[in-house]
């Protein structure tokens, strides 16, 4: 019997030095299509309270956004927005659960590995 091998999904973002400034580029899982994206978003993205939340959703896998700003010890609306954020960029996905009758937003990580190029 074969082994069934874990596909480990990719987000590669490659920075580009142009005319004194850095252009940002987001490689999709696949690298089939490129977005340009503003450097400011990428830099909100990599602060410490967002690789303390991705940290979280890969170790506690809370069942819901209010769990993990519970786990977190931070004000709901932020985490949320935060989510959302890392969301858009491929970071996480939101899967629908029903617990007890309620429809809730489970985070988990969308990607295995994030490789970062910084081209001078």
């Amino acid at each position: 019997m074969a082994k069934a091998t874990k596909t480990i999904k990719t987000r590669v973002i490659n920075l580009e030095q142009k005319q004194g400034a850095f252009s940002t580029l987001l490689n999709r899982f696949r690298g089939e299509s490129k977005e340009q994206t503003e450097l400011s978003a990428l830099r909100s993205i990599l602060s410490n309270e967002k690789a303390r939340l991705l940290h979280m959703v890969k170790t506690k896998k809370p069942d819901s956004i209010y769990k993990l700003a519970k786990d977190l010890g931070r004000d709901f609306k932020a985490v949320r927005q935060d989510v959302l954020l890392l969301e858009r960029f491929g970071f996480l996905e939101r899967i629908p659960v029903k617990k007890g009758g309620r429809e809730m937003l489970k985070p988990v990580l969308a990607l295995d590995v994030l490789e970062i190029k910084i081209n001078l």
